[in-house]
């Protein structure tokens, strides 16, 4: 078992990850997991971002790239691509990039997915004031 005062650490490292590359979007996510699952939350934080995403051999733009294809090729899961695409901007890819990576998608895990992928991209686009996409 992990003693706390080490847990706490490993909470606070994943949660500046977090923030630098997710802002509110991530916080808003963990946040909502308090009243039914805080440890997941806790976990989100401490082992995807401070033990994973803050790993020396990817910058973050190649990571949130990577990203976009697993969220795509998974399917289903437009909420969170949605906070990726916001974190794939906040890291530097542009829209056109993002378009990019979602239309290469298509020869791997299909039209539908990519489909999906882009039309959630072009939400965040809009929120976002990206539209139209050169």
């Amino acid at each position: 078992m992990i003693e706390a005062t080490e847990r706490q650490r490993r909470f606070d490292e994943g949660k500046a990850v977090l923030d630098a590359i997710d802002g509110e979007a991530g916080a808003n996510v963990i946040e909502a997991l308090g009243d039914i699952s805080p440890e997941l939350g806790q976990q989100v934080v401490a082992w995807g971002f401070g033990e994973i995403y803050s790993r020396p051999g990817l910058e973050p733009r190649d990571r949130q790239l990577v990203t976009l294809g697993m969220l795509t090729a998974l399917g289903g899961c437009e909420p969170q691509l949605e906070v990726h695409v916001n974190a794939s901007l906040n890291v530097g890819l542009t829209p056109q990039q993002i378009i990019e990576a979602l239309l290469h998608s298509a020869v791997y895990c299909g039209f539908p997915r990519a489909l999906n992928a882009t039309f959630t991209a072009k939400k965040v686009f809009a929120e976002r004031g990206l539209l139209p996409v050169e």
